[in-house]
């Protein structure tokens, strides 16, 4: 088994992009195969068990990670939910994360769209749902969705693609 430490490692590597996490995961990996040593059947391929053992080890660590505790400050959600009434759209985290990850031009072009336009663009190209789950969702036929996102990435396109008009300042009404 130690003959393939080495391209375990350089696996691990690529898997977790992490020295330390990399390890780790071929030190459990060598325990479940000591540990499980007797499922395994002479004569097959011991290099495959071990990827397999690797990456399912992997697997379940990233699901483990992604079901972890997440903190909740308790009072910007009462807050939140309080100011649901109003007619101010009420800032969820996905618009707090959107605006901050996405360039300012691609954001606004993304908000001045149409809802209907901008729930389909944003449920696909974002959230990377397929097109029988956003028709699902929207509760419209496919096609509709289709029609939707193409027309809405039209209308970003345009957007993005239209040179912002700067004007002078002595033509702003300063200087003449």
């Amino acid at each position: 088994m130690l003959q393939f430490l080495e391209p375990l490692f350089a696996t691990a590597m690529r898997l977790t992009r992490n020295r330390a996490d990399a390890e780790d995961l071929v030190q459990d990996t060598f325990v479940k195969a000591f540990r499980f040593s007797g499922q395994f059947k002479r004569g097959t391929n011991l290099r495959a068990w071990l990827y397999t053992i690797l990456h399912n080890t992997w697997r379940n660590r990233r699901r483990d990670a992604s079901r972890e505790a997440v903190e909740v400050d308790s009072e910007q959600v009462e807050q939140a939910a309080a100011g649901a009434g109003g007619g101010e759209p009420v800032e969820t985290p996905e618009r707090i994360l959107m605006r901050s990850t996405l360039d300012a031009d691609l954001q606004a072009a993304l908000d001045d769209l149409p809802d209907a336009f901008r729930q389909a663009v944003w449920l696909r190209d974002v959230e990377e749902f397929t097109y029988a789950e956003i028709a699902e969702m929207l509760n419209v036929p496919i096609g509709t969705v289709m029609s939707r996102i193409s027309r809405g990435r039209r209308m970003l396109f345009e957007k993005l693609s239209t040179p912002a008009v700067v004007v002078p300042a002595e033509a702003a009404g300063g200087r003449r």
